[in-house]
């Protein structure tokens, strides 16, 4: 029998190589992936697609697989060796859709559980408990706790076990919408000061678009599409499915003024274009913004307004046409960003659009949206 490398270091892992499938009765899965191990990577899909399947084999709650999966020199199951690693053997945390706290411990208690297990221990308690927000409720029982606050704690405690990979199964998807965006920037701070790379499932694209690095779509147990957010929600907008996503044009864009004396921030696109989006005071010490543009909230004119409460208005190319049923995606190019607009197949003869003609965009200043903000 071969002998597989098994790593005990606490070093971080680079990527996290995943060869499996696994087979149900009424499904299988079949992944093979190489996940760089940097930030937060997303995992989108319709229900039943497999993504939480795929977080219980990395987290060694799904025994039943053929093949393997690799985070940096470790093997966490070898089916071909017979090796598959106790969950609590990986250095993998999970955070689930309901915290799963302990009930009978206070908040401090269900911290101090973690730390207690945890091996080798090089974070302090206190700094977690100020990197999650904690101080105000370490007395308190999990019982007496929101939503948000319990998923908070579940957080801090997965964060105390010093996992070298945080997998995140919808853990905001009960929760209004407040906590999601508090929790959002939560974990993209804690993100950010740990350097601990993290997977995070949800339905919610919207949620993925503001935190994520990476995407990967998952359909009917197999990968349909990995890589760069942006680029992966752009793909998407081209799929014959208009349930899959809302076709949008997904941006991260430098702020060039949070407030141009009428409420608006400006958001510099190119040398000589600017966008404009109602201001919000979370963006004052931000120096980039995320944000999206759904394709049906732009359109298209073949001349200048000049005379529009709209105040967006982008000169561009026209560089694609897709047309979908009784309407037309456009990809319309605007110095090296591409955006996407949803016309009707009425509108689109009635102008006689044709690809490398050029149009303005318009929209107006709310449509250009945020989720954490």
């Amino acid at each position: 029998m071969t002998k597989l490398p098994i790593s005990k270091t606490h070093q971080a892992a680079t990527q996290l190589d995943i060869d499996v499938s696994i087979s149900f009765q009424q499904f299988d899965l079949t992944i093979k992936q190489a996940i760089p191990l940097k930030g937060i990577t997303g995992i989108f899909g319709h229900s039943a697609s497999g993504k939480s399947t795929l977080l219980r084999a990395i987290a060694g709650l799904e025994k039943s697989l053929a093949g393997h999966i690799k985070l940096g020199d470790k093997y966490l199951a070898h089916s071909k060796e017979n090796l598959c690693l106790k969950p609590e053997e990986r250095n993998v945390g999970l955070v689930f859709q309901n915290s799963r706290l302990f009930n009978h411990l206070t908040v401090l208690g269900n911290l101090e559980y973690a730390t207690k297990r945890c091996q080798n221990r090089q974070l302090n308690l206190n700094e977690v408990i100020e990197l999650t927000e904690l101080s105000e409720l370490l007395a308190h029982q999990v019982s007496e706790l929101s939503g948000g606050q319990q998923q908070r704690v579940a957080l801090a405690r997965a964060i105390l076990a010093e996992p070298k990979l945080l997998l995140l199964d919808e853990p905001l998807s009960a929760l209004d919408r407040q906590s999601k965006s508090a929790l959002l920037k939560m974990m993209l701070n804690v993100q950010q000061k740990l350097k601990l790379p993290m997977l995070y499932v949800s339905h919610s694209l919207d949620e993925l678009q503001q935190v994520c690095d990476n995407l990967l779509v998952m359909s009917k147990g197999e990968v349909v599409s990995f890589g760069n957010i942006h680029k992966v929600i752009h793909k998407l907008n081209s799929i014959d499915d208009s349930e899959i996503i809302h076709q949008q044009t997904s941006l991260s864009l430098p702020i060039k003024g949070f407030n141009n004396g009428h409420d608006l921030t400006t958001l510099s696109l190119n040398a000589e274009q600017d966008i404009y989006l109602i201001c919000d005071q979370a963006f004052q010490h931000q120096t980039q913004l995320r944000c999206f543009i759904l394709a049906s909230d732009i359109s298209i004119s073949l001349t200048e307004p000049s005379d529009s409460s709209i105040v967006n208005h982008l000169l561009g190319t026209i560089r694609q046409m897709n047309h979908q049923k009784h309407n037309v995606l456009l990809t319309v190019n605007c110095g090296s960003q591409d955006f996407y607009v949803t016309i009707s197949a009425f509108s689109q003869k009635r102008l006689s659009l044709s690809p490398r003609q050029q149009v303005y965009l318009q929209f107006k200043a709310g449509a250009v949206r945020t989720f954490i903000h």
